[in-house]
């Protein structure tokens, strides 16, 4: 088993930032429907900024330990675990056994991925 170097860790909580920052950039907006489009639509890109600051270089570094599938797939797997959360605590809505279903089968296909 190889040893867990920065290369390996980093990106990953590089990930897992950037896409706090996404979530909130694509999602957020939807517990303020009462603002105009246009003004969520600048806040969206403000906060989209931050995402692609730690996600590129998370993948750049990244990129040295694991291939461009795995990087993608980490990604995902990590989209879907920020996005559960945000649901439940910003946007106040129920996971169903249906959702919890539907990114089991996801983490499935992550662990063929990475299946050596």
């Amino acid at each position: 088993m190889n040893s867990l170097t920065s290369a390996h860790v980093y990106p990953v909580l590089m990930l897992i930032a950037s896409n706090v920052f996404m979530t909130f950039a694509w999602y957020g907006h939807l517990a303020f429907k009462q603002k105009a489009l246009w003004l969520v639509v600048l806040a969206s890109w403000g906060i989209a900024f931050f995402e692609y600051c730690l996600a590129v270089p998370a993948n750049r570094i990244g990129n040295a330990v694991y291939s461009a599938a795995e990087l993608k797939t980490i990604q995902e797997v990590i989209t879907f675990t920020i996005f559960i959360l945000f649901s439940v605590f910003w946007l106040k809505e129920s996971i169903t056994l249906q959702h919890i279903l539907g990114f089991a089968v996801i983490v499935v296909g992550a662990a063929i991925v990475f299946r050596a």
